[in-house]
């Protein structure tokens, strides 16, 4: 079987991300576990807001090809009014059951305050609206600006779930298929 291939979508624009540092150590860990790794920088993609009249807008197609191309995927965000951001919640919308039916999905949530658990609810409810195969273990990193010394993970327990995750997107790459959930049954709103 050929190497898993695992792709980190980062819904953070900003030049120094937590969400893009957690990502790298998530890759580390997939890539130590055997996959090959490759990080999408959403602030190297232009994104107009999506208009469902068109079929392609800015680097569309290059966002979507890269994700249909992974075998797993990891979605880390920062959070936003207790919710996943703007910029991530766009670059999904340009994707869909194609990118992301019957495939393997990892979810990390940072934040600045102690509750990025709301985010990761989120994601999850979109995910398996897309009949994606969300891993169980998630990340969540709150009070995200004391967690990092550095680029560095400060403590081994966080490193831990942080490169678990990355491991985790590996070993159930290729996992069989569960049938369709009852969410992407009713994903009316996905052939808009």
């Amino acid at each position: 079987m050929a190497q898993p291939h695992v792709v980190a979508v980062c819904g953070s624009l900003r030049d120094h991300s937590y969400t893009r540092l957690a990502l790298e150590h998530v890759l580390a860990g997939a890539s130590a576990a055997g996959g090959t790794t490759e990080l999408v920088d959403l602030r190297e993609y232009d994104l107009p807001p999506l208009n469902a009249d068109y079929d392609e807008q800015g680097d569309s197609a290059e966002l979507v090809r890269v994700v249909d191309g992974a075998d797993a995927v990891i979605l880390g965000t920062p959070v936003y009014h207790g919710s996943y951001s703007g910029v991530l919640k766009n670059a999904l919308d340009y994707c869909g059951f194609d990118e992301f039916g019957e495939k393997t999905v990892g979810l990390l949530a940072v934040a600045g305050g102690s509750f990025p658990v709301t985010a990761l609810e989120h994601l999850r409810s979109v995910c398996r609206s897309l009949n994606s195969w969300v891993l169980p273990h998630q990340v969540a990193i709150p009070r995200v600006s004391s967690s990092f010394d550095g680029d560095d993970i400060a403590s081994d327990d966080l490193r831990e779930r942080v490169e678990r995750l990355g491991r985790d997107a590996v070993v159930y790459a290729n996992i069989e298929p569960e049938p369709p959930t009852f969410e992407s049954g009713e994903n009316v709103g996905a052939d808009d």
